[in-house]
């Protein structure tokens, strides 16, 4: 699976693939540090692409940020399952932003912790 950087100006760029699951993470991963590494931080990447995806795009994610020190990353065209899956995880800024954007897991449970 190659993986082409996002924008031709922008070579620090990077776009996230259709489906990321725990199958297709250490590929990705490894074709996102040649194309990020070498460029400065924050590292500009673009979610728009997803459409299938599972916990292990989040720990790409955070893993991303990690390697890209204090400047971290840039996230651009995240999807609303994904921001919810953060937030269900409590990890939701690591896609950036304050979050506040999505209801809390919470919101939609009643005292009893079952689905309204």
């Amino acid at each position: 699976m190659n993986l082409p950087p996002v924008g031709a100006r922008d070579e620090a760029a990077f776009a996230l693939p259709e489906v990321l699951t725990l199958d297709e993470a250490g590929d990705v991963l490894r074709q996102a540090l040649r194309a990020l590494g070498a460029g400065p931080a924050p590292w500009a990447i673009d979610a728009s692409r997803l459409q299938r995806f599972d916990s292990a795009c989040l720990s790409l994610l955070l893993e991303l940020r990690r390697r890209a020190g204090d400047a971290g990353i840039e996230l651009h065209g995240v999807p609303a399952r994904l921001r919810a899956l953060a937030r269900a995880y409590g990890i939701a800024f690591v896609l950036g932003g304050d979050g506040d954007d999505m209801p809390a897991l919470s919101e939609g449970l009643h005292a009893g912790g079952h689905p309204a």
